[in-house]
């Protein structure tokens, strides 16, 4: 880089003379904001000159897009310009956007007969341990709406899903109050409202027995069973004669009545005692 040296001002009073000291060239460099500001010193101003000269958005355009939620990235591909030129100038905004956010966790929230004792945040904490989610990894985040109220949003992730809170945001006495915006807003709120998903379990059906199949390794061959000789296979088989009918059986002649006998006649009990002789029959 050649160094030059000033020689003075142009007659024109709007370019300022250099000139090269080794080959006496002269050079002429408008003396424009961007100079002045070089020549102070005023890297803020210099920056906001490239900028201005670069794209069409001004400075004071980008950081109205940062405080309405776009990010450093967005304005950036809107000004066609490389996000370290924007960040020097979104930075403050975004420290009133986390501050904010931070003023309205203190907040109340308005029921229906008023003003919530608890905070927002504390509220909020409550229903994330009823749902069985991690406070700890949820971002609060806030931007200015374009009726000039502050909107605050809490982002945080369940599953698969991610999932966003809305609240309008009213500064005021006692950490100020915050209203619900949507649905995701209004169940954080009332945790008691929460019911917790069923879940399906799958039903298994019941086993099946399998019965074993018999393969033909496992069938026994029938010779192996059934032996046959040879010889019976041709022996001729003898005819058993047809047996004639028994004869009737002769009925048994029917007893004889029992002759009668003379047996001695044995006294009663009573003549024993009267000794009255019995008398043979």
């Amino acid at each position: 880089m050649r160094a030059l040296r000033v020689v003075g001002l142009h007659e024109d009073g709007k370019s300022i003379v250099c000139e090269d000291p080794a080959s006496r060239t002269r050079f002429l460099l408008p003396a424009d904001e961007r100079l002045r500001a070089a020549a102070r010193g005023d890297i803020t101003r210099l920056g906001q000159i490239e900028i201005e000269m670069e794209s069409q958005m001004r400075p004071r355009e980008i950081q109205t897009r940062i405080r309405a939620g776009e990010s450093v990235a967005q304005v950036a591909a809107t000004a066609g310009v490389p996000e370290q030129r924007i960040e020097r100038y979104a930075y403050p905004v975004l420290l009133e956007r986390s501050r904010t956010a931070e003023l309205a966790q203190h907040a109340h929230p308005i029921r229906e007969d008023g003003p919530d004792v608890q905070t927002l945040g504390e509220v909020v904490a409550y229903s994330f341990g009823v749902r069985g989610h991690d406070y700890s990894q949820a971002q609060w985040d806030s931007w200015k709406g374009d009726d000039g109220k502050w909107v605050v949003v809490l982002r945080w992730k369940a599953g698969r899903s991610d999932n966003r809170a809305h609240w309008s945001f009213s500064p005021g006495a006692h950490g100020g109050t915050v209203h619900a915006l949507d649905e995701h807003a209004d169940d954080l709120l009332d945790p008691n409202s929460y019911r917790a998903p069923r879940q399906l379990r799958a039903v298994e059906p019941d086993p099946v027995e399998e019965v074993e199949q018999p393969t033909l390794d496992s069938v026994e061959p029938l010779a192996d069973v059934i032996e046959v000789e040879p010889e019976e296979e041709t022996r001729e088989i003898p005819r058993v004669p047809a047996e004639e009918p028994a004869p009737p059986a002769k009925p048994e002649p029917a007893p004889r009545p029992k002759s009668k006998r003379s047996h001695p006649t044995i006294p009663s009990w009573e003549d024993v005692l009267l000794g009255v002789r019995s008398q043979r029959g």
